[in-house]
């Protein structure tokens, strides 16, 4: 028979472990969010700024240039510390009262041209900027002299046939006419 006990007793460990999967779920997530802590951080500064006008140079200025280190991504995004570094700069340089132009030349002089996404065009840039229209216009180029030359050879294998050719064919067609 089974007894009041131990159908208490059940329910009771029931709601035990119960409470135990809650428990190692809740660890679980809180080892998930501590993890993860790291990763969620993001490139924030809290700077000021006179006016609307400042904050979106700023943000231009940033969107503008790579960052060194990361390559692939610009400045304002990147949570690398040269990155940080180069964000106090123009934030600086804005203050001074410096224009676009003369912070760019300025991260371009230190860095490189490789700081900039949309390099200028100059006598050191031109292949960057012309290079793949030159290579894809050079390949349209081969891809069509490559077919013409073997549409040539077609046409001149089908016209050609050699002399033996030429009188197997005529004794073909003249047992043909019999």
């Amino acid at each position: 028979m089974i007894r009041r006990d131990d159908v208490a007793a059940g329910r009771a460990s029931s709601r035990a472990s119960a409470l135990l999967r809650g428990a190692r779920r809740l660890a679980a997530a809180a080892v998930l969010a501590l993890g993860f802590a790291g990763v969620a951080q993001a490139a924030i500064d809290a700077y000021t700024f006179k006016d609307d006008a400042e904050r979106a140079r700023y943000t231009e200025l940033t969107r503008e240039l790579r960052c060194p280190k990361c390559q692939n991504q610009d400045i304002a995004d990147s949570n690398a510390p040269i990155a940080a570094d180069l964000r106090k700069e123009i934030y600086r340089m804005l203050g001074e009262g410096q224009s676009n132009q003369q912070i760019i030349d300025f991260m371009v002089d230190r860095y490189g041209e490789f700081v900039r996404y949309k390099p200028e065009l100059n006598a050191h840039t031109w292949l960057l900027w012309f290079g793949p229209a030159g290579l894809l216009l050079g390949g349209a180029v081969l891809i069509g002299v490559i077919v013409v030359r073997r549409r040539r050879t077609s046409r001149e294998d089908a016209d050609v046939l050699s002399d033996e050719e030429r009188q197997r064919l005529a004794h073909l067609l003249d047992k043909n006419r019999e």
